[in-house]
């Protein structure tokens, strides 16, 4: 209701339909506000916390100020906890390069997409920081000792210990401060550290200057979700984008996309280069630590199957940075030596094996997102079975519960459904696991994504992973469940 308050007073029109859209890591709640006559829309955010969001707002105050390509914020709820943004459209720079990140070859239209980012991002840290108010951050104004040691500990407490890894606490915790002793001292503390730099934070937008000027719309980076940003260095963003577990950049690539970043910010600084490469180097190893700490947690504790799938590319690049590491923490480097070799780590980047994800959905809502990149898979349609939803009885059960379950099996129009469903799915299942693929998506959808769509992801679920022993990954969008029935192997 508040939200629609809100796009009323954005626009002048009345609200109509809102659709919720997907949300990675963050408890932040977003929707795109249609009005009734869906000629415009707007995004719609709900937080949880008024200190970030006010964080947020006081930032995209400034940055629009600075002429920085950011989501215009157009009304605001008088606690804060809610708002109006402008729609920047559905593409995400993680997205525009997903045949790229597929492959590991990126075409010229992905590579000038990527360079226009890195150009975009070094203007961004310097101008954001000017005449900017540090203390309106959240939760901390800057980079510092106590936030390195929250992000070395999140690594140690949310992953390095649930790998089962062995290793000498005291010993640890004396590098870990080695480590943060050089981060600290690096020069460019005073640019604006966006902290959560990567390519799901940047959106892929036409240009309405451009498409004006000539009456064709340049494509051009826009940046979201910086309400964690901070004074800090250059180097942490560097390395937390071009080091994104996912974005499978090889190393000429992010040569050459630092290069580039480098160039444009040599307009703003004077750069040694020589001294900003070795630097980085104590970044990407202290990012790569914190995101697997990020993956841990959501992953390992709160069970949210994305997380865990970017943990064995997150291992790869660890493995691969460990090739040169930098000698200054030896008994750290040999702690991560021996935990990217533990039999769960052994295989990465060799044969990874089939998951197979399983969504329920409401069609109101629209049919899942596919974050494979490989444009998803099957989708089936429960709403000409009989639906529990029409019975009052049933209105707080959803189809995890018995008395669904019951009135579904009982009424037996779901259950020859699900047999010819189970038939298609598990040819394609045996030719996947044949050709080596690595993801498959099955989805059910049906009115409200509470009973019926619910009822068939569980069945369907825990008959791959009882049939063919595979990972499966049990999404029910509606509900806000996510579950994960492990490999048999």
């Amino acid at each position: 209701m508040l939200l629609s308050q809100l796009f009323t007073q954005a626009t002048g029109k009345k609200a109509g339909e809102q659709v919720a859209l997907t949300a990675s890591g963050s408890n932040r709640r977003y929707y795109r506000i249609y009005s009734e006559d869906r000629e415009v829309s707007l995004i719609g955010v709900q937080g949880t916390s008024r200190d970030e969001n006010h964080a947020f707002l006081y930032m995209d105050e400034r940055f629009l100020a600075q002429g920085l390509n950011v989501p215009r914020v157009l009304a605001v709820s008088e606690d804060e906890m809610a708002y109006v943004q402008e729609d920047l459209g559905d593409t995400l720079l993680f997205d525009y390069i997903a045949e790229g990140r597929k492959t590991g070859v990126f075409c010229e239209a992905e590579k000038d997409m990527l360079r226009k980012t890195m150009r975009a991002l070094a203007r961004f840290q310097v101008r954001a920081a000017d005449d900017f108010d540090f203390n309106q951050c959240y939760p901390q104004p800057e980079f510092n000792l106590r936030s390195i040691r929250w992000d070395l500990n999140y690594f140690k407490y949310c992953f390095l210990k649930a790998t089962g890894l062995e290793f000498q606490e005291d010993k640890l915790e004396n590098e870990f401060e080695r480590l943060a002793y050089i981060l600290l001292q690096q020069k460019r503390m005073n640019a604006f550290m966006y902290r959560d730099f990567q390519s799901r934070n940047v959106m892929v937008v036409e240009s309405q200057k451009s498409k004006a000027k000539s009456g064709k719309g340049e494509l051009v980076p826009y940046f979201i979700d910086f309400q964690g940003g901070r004074r800090g260095p250059l180097y942490y963003d560097v390395a937390s984008f071009l080091w994104q577990a996912k974005a499978n950049y090889h190393d000429e690539l992010r040569h050459e996309l630092i290069e580039e970043y480098l160039d444009e910010l040599s307009k703003h600084m004077e750069i040694d280069k020589e001294e900003f490469y070795a630097t980085l180097r104590h970044f990407v190893l202290f990012r790569t630590m914190q995101v697997l700490g990020a993956y841990g947690f959501r992953g390992y504790f709160e069970k949210k199957p994305h997380f865990l799938q970017s943990i064995p590319f997150a291992i790869e690049n660890l493995r691969r940075l460990l090739k040169n590491a930098a000698e200054d923490y030896p008994y750290l480097i040999e702690v991560l030596h021996e935990m990217t070799e533990m039999k769960q780590f052994k295989d990465v980047g060799v044969r990874k094996p089939l998951v197979v994800k399983v969504y329920s959905f409401s069609y109101k809502k629209g049919i899942p997102a596919d974050a494979s990149g490989n444009g998803g898979g099957f989708v089936f349609d429960c709403r000409a079975v009989n639906n529990p939803g029409k019975y009052e009885r049933y209105t707080y059960f959803t189809g995890m519960d018995e008395p669904v379950i019951k009135f579904l099996e009982q009424d037996g129009e779901i259950l020859p459904f699900l047999d010819s469903a189970y038939k298609l799915v598990d040819a394609s299942v045996k030719r996947y696991i044949d050709r080596g693929f690595r993801n498959l998506m099955v989805s059910f959808g049906c009115t409200g994504g509470q009973h019926r769509s619910v009822y068939a992801a569980e069945k369907m679920a825990e008959h791959i992973n009882s049939k063919f022993g595979v990972e499966v990954q049990l999404i029910h969008r509606e509900q806000n469940v996510e579950r994960i029935l492990n490999s048999k192997d």
